[in-house]
């Protein structure tokens, strides 16, 4: 199977990848529960070393991708008014989509700034 799914974090703000955010991967049953897959963190280039889901993983449902947003801005000491606002804007920033076809890329990129966001289904 050659199908995968990535992900990849631009901080808008500051026109640099977000390094340093942590990503988790959670898949819904059909029952509708949340199951977490993995957790990893961005690296220099706002990427992750490699991709979240491939191969014999890539199973066709519902996944959310949810991004720690608010943690990665109060570590880097920026802040919607206070460098250190708790709780920020945007705590957490989930990306739920469907995953149909296994053999696909599937890439899921976070466009993020302190008050709003972005997504779109790249290539």
């Amino acid at each position: 199977m050659s199908g995968r799914l990535t992900t990849h974090v631009l901080e808008l703000s500051a026109g640099r990848p977000a390094q340093g955010m942590r990503v988790a991967l959670f898949y819904f049953s059909q029952g509708g529960a949340a199951v977490e897959l993995q957790e990893a963190v961005t690296n220099s280039d706002g990427r992750l070393d490699g991709p979240l889901l491939s191969g014999e993983g890539m199973v066709a449902g519902s996944y959310e991708l949810l991004f720690y947003v608010g943690d990665y801005y109060r570590n880097k000491g920026i802040g919607a008014g206070q460098a250190t606002e708790s709780p920020m804007f945007l705590e957490e920033v989930p990306i739920r989509f469907q995953i149909s076809n296994v053999e696909q890329h599937y890439h899921v990129p976070l466009l993020v700034a302190p008050g709003g966001y972005s997504t779109y289904r790249g290539s």
